[in-house]
């Protein structure tokens, strides 16, 4: 899959479609620094990580897509549903690049914090488009 940018289907999502998904992020951003202050910084950081917004983001996507395909008469649950997979497989690629990001944090910010975010920064990066190459050459594989 090519990706690209489409501004025109920004327009497509409401204004409480984005107010679901800065809910759920914020809730579990709340619920991230209760379980740290009962629990410590390392079990909060751990819950700060949950992708809060990717159930929501799944959803619409979801229901984007079979939308689009119901306007022209075609029946769009299929299509909603490998939308939403894809979706869920960038995610799963995100992932490793925000593991990338955490370890280097990890060593990092006792020694010197720029340098920490900045390598970081680069770790994700660069984990994250590592990560989309393989699984896009491994899918050519098969």
């Amino acid at each position: 899959m090519l990706i690209r940018v489409k501004l025109s289907r920004l327009g497509e999502t409401q204004w409480y479609e984005y107010a679901v998904r800065f809910m759920l992020g914020g809730v579990m951003t709340i619920l991230a620094g209760l379980i740290a202050k009962l629990f410590g910084p390392i079990a909060g950081g751990l819950f700060l990580a949950f992708p809060a917004i990717f159930p929501a983001s799944a959803t619409l996507v979801e229901k984007h897509e079979r939308r689009r395909k119901e306007k022209v008469g075609l029946r769009g649950t299929q299509r909603g549903r490998d939308a939403a997979a894809l979706d869920a497989a960038g995610a799963t690629v995100g992932s490793f690049g925000l593991a990338a990001f955490g370890g280097v944090i990890w060593l990092v910010v006792p020694t010197n914090v720029p340098v920490a975010f900045f390598g970081a920064t680069a770790a994700w990066a660069l984990v994250a488009a590592a990560a989309w190459w393989i699984r896009r050459v491994s899918r050519r594989m098969r």
